[in-house]
Formats: C-alpha cells, structure tokens, sequence
C-alpha cells in the first residue's frame, strides 16, 4: 500500500511538472521592444488571466489526483480523480463556448452597423474600417484591431479582409466580409444597406441561437444530475465501504480500474455531445482555392 501510494505521488509529481513545461511552451515568441534593441516576450492582460487560470487548474487537479492517491494507494485512482477534476467543470459547467459564440455574432452585428453608419458620411471602405477598428465591440477588436493595422502597414484591403475572415471563422463573419470583398475589388453599390440587412440577420441568428440554448437546458441540468450522482456513489463506497474495494489494491484490480474509468470518461464524454452545442460549419471560403475548389462553388 504505502509503495504504491509513494508511486502515485512520484507519477502525479512528474505530470505536474510535464504540465508546468507545457504552460511555458504555450507563450508565444518575443514581441515586445525592451528598449535596448532586443525582443522578448509581453503577455497583454487577457493571456496573463489565462494563464493563471491554467496554472490554477493545474495545481487544483493534480492537488486532488495527490490526495486520492495518498489516501487509497490506487495510482490509476490517483490519475482518473486528477482527470476527472480538469474535465468535469466543462461538463457540468456553463456552455461557455456558445455564449463566446454568440458574443461574438453580436459583436459582428454591431461592428456590420458601424461600417454601415459610418459609410453613410461617404467615407471610402478602407478608411471606414480604420475608423471604427478602435471602437470595435470586444468580442472582437482583437481581430478588427489587427487588421487596421495591417492596412496602415500597407496591404492591400482586399487580402486584409480574406485574412480577417480566417481568423474570425465565422460564418455569419464571412457573409460581412465577403460583401465588403466584393465592394473593394468590384466597386459594389448600396453596400450600406446591403450591411444593414446582414446585421440584422445577425442579430435574428444570436436570438435562434439563444432559444436554441434555452432548450437545451432542460438535457443540461438531466447531465449534471447523471454526473453528480454518479461521483457521489463511487466516493461514498470509497469512504464507507473500504474493505469492498480492496480487489482494486493489487495490479491486476488497478488495470480493471482503469478500464472501468475509460468506460465512465466515454459515456461522460458522450453526455458532453449531447448536452454541448456546437457552432455553425462555415460554408463559405474567402481564401484564394485551387481551380479545382472555385469549381465546387467556393468564392474566391
């Protein structure tokens, strides 16, 4: 019991540590200037909020896989309970994904108007575009930001808005963006109140989506009641009935444990799908594709 407890902790250790090295990994490159010629790397204040999130859930999970290792011997044990306290709160959790999902296709609408509003006092596109870049809405200024200084670096407008459509990838982003293509490179008429009626298209799709969401709910909650009483069950046996699981203290228990756990994380994993949405396929292309592509009706 107490060599495999002291296993536990060793292999929760080296995760740990394997996890501290990923975290480094994931910064990107140097971007900032120090001052004496050099670049080095400056996280702006949402990548440092991440980061700290990351880390926190790090220690969180593998704090929790160190106590039920000490506490039971069980190295598989150890490792499903640390599994289980990273992945359970996006189960069990907000649908964080689709409310980003739909902030960001409000964010788009907002922006669409903007455009709209401000070609109105007959401004030309690309100035449009580096005026409204800094009172873009938050969801998505990072990307309108980049742009504008893409443009001011002096790429062309046409390119600027394909690239912008790859990185915003989204569906209702690229019917904007295409628009706004085709304005640039055909000199397109009434694109103000073409842009009107795609922010108001917009705004219609964020409210399906947000109805859409409200029916789910109902399966939301079904999932957390299924989950909770399911880690309730198997904590309670390990609290109250040790001497019932003492099959699982030799190796041959801990493989059977550990299939057991891959059979629980699959039908969690499948409760995920059904109580999770997922967003909208983009059916539409700005990049430049092959002839073989342009011929499957992809825009170009």
């Amino acid at each position: 019991m107490i060599t495999t407890a002291v296993a536990a902790l060793l292999g929760l250790g080296t995760a740990t540590g394997a996890l501290l090295i990923l975290s480094g990994l994931r910064r990107r490159p140097g971007i900032g200037d120090t001052g004496s010629g050099t670049w080095r790397w400056r996280p702006t204040l949402g990548e440092r909020a991440r980061d700290r999130r990351w880390l926190a859930r790090v220690v969180i999970a593998a704090g929790a896989g160190l106590v039920v290792g000490a506490g039971t011997g069980w190295v598989v044990g150890a490792i499903l309970t640390a599994a289980g306290v990273w992945f359970l709160p996006r189960l069990v959790g907000p649908d964080r994904a689709h409310a980003r999902r739909v902030a960001r296709i409000e964010a788009i609408a907002s922006w669409t108007e903007m455009l709209r509003d401000v070609l109105a006092a007959a401004a030309g596109l690309e100035q449009t575009i580096l005026a409204t870049a800094p009172l873009a809405p938050v969801a998505i200024r990072r990307e309108i930001t980049t742009v504008a200084t893409r443009l001011e670096n002096g790429q062309r407008l046409a390119p600027a808005l394909r690239q912008l459509s790859e990185e915003l990838a989204d569906p209702t982003a690229d019917l904007v963006l295409a628009s706004l293509v085709l304005a640039a490179e055909h000199q397109a008429r009434e694109l103000g109140e073409l842009l009107g009626s795609l922010a108001t298209a917009a705004r219609e799709q964020a409210a399906m989506r947000m109805r859409v969401e409200t029916g789910r709910a109902r399966t939301r909650t079904s999932v957390r009641v299924i989950v909770a009483t399911t880690l309730a069950f198997a904590a309670g046996v390990v609290v109250f009935n040790r001497a019932y699981l003492a099959v699982y203290d030799h190796t041959a228990g801990q493989m059977v444990l550990l299939v057991l756990g891959a059979l629980f994380a699959a039908g969690f994993a499948w409760l995920a799908r059904i109580a999770t949405s997922t967003g909208t396929p983009r059916v539409l292309s700005l990049t430049t594709r092959t002839p073989q592509h342009d011929q499957a009706g992809e825009f170009r």
